[in-house]
């Protein structure tokens, strides 16, 4: 697709992958309006960038709220759906707030791009959807299992996303990354977390050390997001973006600690352990539907990715960990 004056909206434009699609949408020359929460107005990426800000348009507003939604999609042609609550400790304690947001969120983005007719809607999903693999890679078909409040959340957006799409033929693309990371992520995810501690101490406490994840960087997560946008065979359809490699908790903090040169202890705090049955043990990715509908696989491997996010933490070492000198 040729996204020069392309008129397009991105919603959860403030967080993480949201802020890099964003950057990458403006470079790409789309005209971008980014729906905001009012709270994430400063928080970071274009947000701070003058020469990418100045070429967004920014509306502040909540995806619970349905007129804010609808005059967001007004006059857009392609949506990217990116707003909602992800922390899944906090979904534990408060999961009318991730059904809100997540589920009635994106109830009001599918009604306002089927009133208005947009051309194309990418939803996002999470492979947390999966739950613990039955089967491993897990491929589209794999059944769904909400082993949090979060995932349940994410899984009745995705079947909402379903609904309009079978019920009133909106065109809709949901994309399923697996763990996205890279500069910008929020302290909460866990590689962050491994960094900051690799950087400024001798020892990492996690929660389980055994669950695996399929970790992708979040330039190809966003790639995979755009390929979406365009592809002709890609509506309707659920596609998961995975690197199709699968690392333990454990080895992925003593492989973060090789490469900042800080080797350390690993160890298991039971306080970061989520509720018994409810952490997923292993994530792994068959990405063959996005290799053939997308022509889309990952360019950047899991070490170099490291080695990028570690170099940023590294640079705003104070985002983390106030106050602390890093040498």
């Amino acid at each position: 697709m040729n996204w020069n004056g392309k008129r397009v909206l991105v919603t959860g434009a403030g967080g993480f992958i949201g802020s890099h699609l964003v950057e990458r949408l403006v470079n790409e020359g789309a005209r971008v309006r980014a729906l905001v929460h009012y709270n994430a107005l400063e928080s970071r990426g274009w947000l701070n960038d003058a020469s990418v800000r100045e070429n967004v348009e920014v509306v502040a507003g909540d995806v619970t709220d349905r007129d804010s939604v609808r005059h967001a999609v007004t006059g857009t042609e392609v949506v990217f759906h990116l707003a909602a609550l992800i922390a899944i400790p906090y979904s534990y304690q408060a999961p009318a707030s991730y059904v809100r947001t997540n589920v009635t969120g994106t109830l009001h983005v599918l009604q306002a791009a089927h009133e208005l007719g947009v051309e194309r809607v990418v939803h996002t999903s999470t492979s947390e959807v999966y739950g613990t693999a039955r089967y491993v890679p897990i491929d589209e078909a794999h059944p769904l299992q909400g082993q949090s409040p979060y995932s349940a959340s994410k899984i009745g957006a995705d079947k909402m996303a379903e609904a309009f799409a079978c019920s009133f033929e909106v065109p809709v693309v949901t994309v399923r990354p697996f763990n996205t990371f890279g500069p910008r992520q929020s302290a909460r995810a866990v590689i962050p977390t491994v960094i900051t501690q690799c950087l400024t101490g001798s020892a990492v406490r996690l929660g389980s050390l055994t669950p695996t994840r399929d970790l992708n960087f979040v330039t190809d997560t966003v790639d995979g997001f755009v390929r979406a946008a365009s592809a002709p065979g890609a509506v309707g359809q659920t596609i998961n973006l995975g690197s199709g490699r699968e690392i333990s908790i454990g080895a992925l903090a003593q492989l973060i600690g090789e490469l900042a040169g800080r080797p350390v202890t690993v160890e298991c705090d039971p306080q970061r352990l989520r509720p018994t049955g409810s952490e997923v043990e292993r994530l792994l990715a068959d990405n063959r539907r996005a290799r053939e509908l997308l022509d889309w696989a990952p360019a950047i491997g899991l070490e170099e990715g490291l080695r990028r996010t570690i170099a940023w933490v590294r640079d705003h070492i104070e985002r983390y960990r106030p106050g602390v000198y890093v040498k």
